[in-house]
Formats: C-alpha cells, structure tokens, sequence
C-alpha cells in the first residue's frame, strides 16, 4: 500500500505536469512512456507540496543525520524548503547548504553557501540519473570535513544501468542510505488504481519488464 505522501506526491506531479505520460526521449537514448521534471515545482504551493512530502518520506524513515545538503542546481530550493517543512511540520530544525557550480573568489569565497558542512549530512536532489551528482556531492562534504549519510530523491526510477543496477541500487552500495518518496513501481501502481490514466498502463508494465531492476 503506497504511503499518503506518496499518493499526494504524484496527484500534485500530475497536476502541475511535473509528471507526464506520453512518449519520451531519455538522455540514454531509450523511449520512455512517463517523464518527470522537478521543475515544473515552482510557485510556492506547489514548492511547499513537495517539501512536505519529502519531510514526511525522511521522518519516516528513521535515518539520523544532522543537517541538510542541496546540490546546484536543483538541489538548492529543494534543501531550503525542506528544512523549512522539517521544522514547521515535524518540530526539528536542521541547518541546510548548498554548493555554487564555481567556487567565489571574493566576498565570503568558497564552493558551498549556508551552514558550515558537518556532523551527518543528509543530500537532497530530485532523481538519481548516472550518480555523478551524488559523487561529487559526497567528495565535497568530506573534503569539508562532514560525512555524508544518506541521500533523499523524489522519483526512484528503478531502471537497470549498465552493469544491471538501477542507480539508486548503486548509491546503495557505496555505502548511504537512499530515502524516497514513489518509485516507478508506485506509479504502474497508481495507473492500475486511476482509470483515467488506463491508456498509459500497457506501455508502462512493458517499459518496467524491459528496463526495470
């Protein structure tokens, strides 16, 4: 059974066409019959929708971590809201960061903005595509001098890489927790439960037999 921040998750990715169903053309050259853009989250309800959600998904989970770490570009509105739902709705008020693409020179200098990187550091990013993000993310936290424990996305995609893992199942593996809010199981799940989305159901069962992990 999905959890309710998952169900309100993807009514509000449908409402605001962060998630689509259609035909789509990946980065990785393969047609996918769903896309997501976290992007598409931007005026304040529907920020503030999602940071909920991610706040509830990460209390959920149990996982300790001391502060908060967005990742440019996206990562960025991400942490701050967050942090802004983890105190407002949960009672816990956590220190978030982010990084600039370049490192500033002048003024307060330096790659990240925000709290002093430390303790446990949880990132927080939309997807996991290659883990690139997720790598530079972890070498900069620990060249601060922090360790990072864990990471939050929003969509766990659960597709087979190159090497027959999903992405996440990757991170996994190097050791930090990964906390989500829906999977592509949970939207074959959800298709399956909404009859008006039942045109897209055959396409999604076969892109999760071919691709899925």
């Amino acid at each position: 059974m999905m959890s309710p921040w998952t169900q309100r998750f993807i009514g509000l990715a449908l409402d605001l066409r962060a998630l689509r169903f259609g035909s789509f053309t990946l980065k990785s050259g393969r047609q996918s019959p769903y896309f997501f853009n976290a992007g598409a989250f931007n005026d304040g309800a529907g920020l503030d929708g999602l940071a909920r959600c991610y706040a509830e998904a990460i209390v959920a989970s149990g996982h300790d971590f001391d502060m908060l770490f967005g990742p440019a570009y996206k990562g960025i509105p991400l942490a701050a809201a967050i942090a802004i739902s983890l105190y407002r709705d949960h009672d816990r008020n956590v220190d978030f960061a982010f990084n600039r693409k370049e490192a500033k020179a002048h003024g307060e200098g330096g790659e990240v903005v925000g709290a002093e990187l430390s303790g446990r550091v949880l990132i927080v990013d939309d997807v996991i595509s290659a883990g690139t993000s997720i790598r530079e993310s972890v070498e900069l936290i620990e060249r601060a001098g922090a360790q990072a424990c864990g990471v939050a996305i929003a969509l766990d995609r659960q597709e087979r890489g190159k090497d027959n893992r999903s992405a996440v199942s990757a991170v996994r593996a190097s050791g930090l927790e990964v906390i989500t809010i829906a999977s592509l199981k949970d939207l074959v799940t959800w298709l399956d439960e909404h009859d008006d989305l039942a045109q897209h159901r055959a396409a999604m069962a076969e892109y999760q037999s071919r691709y899925g992990a």
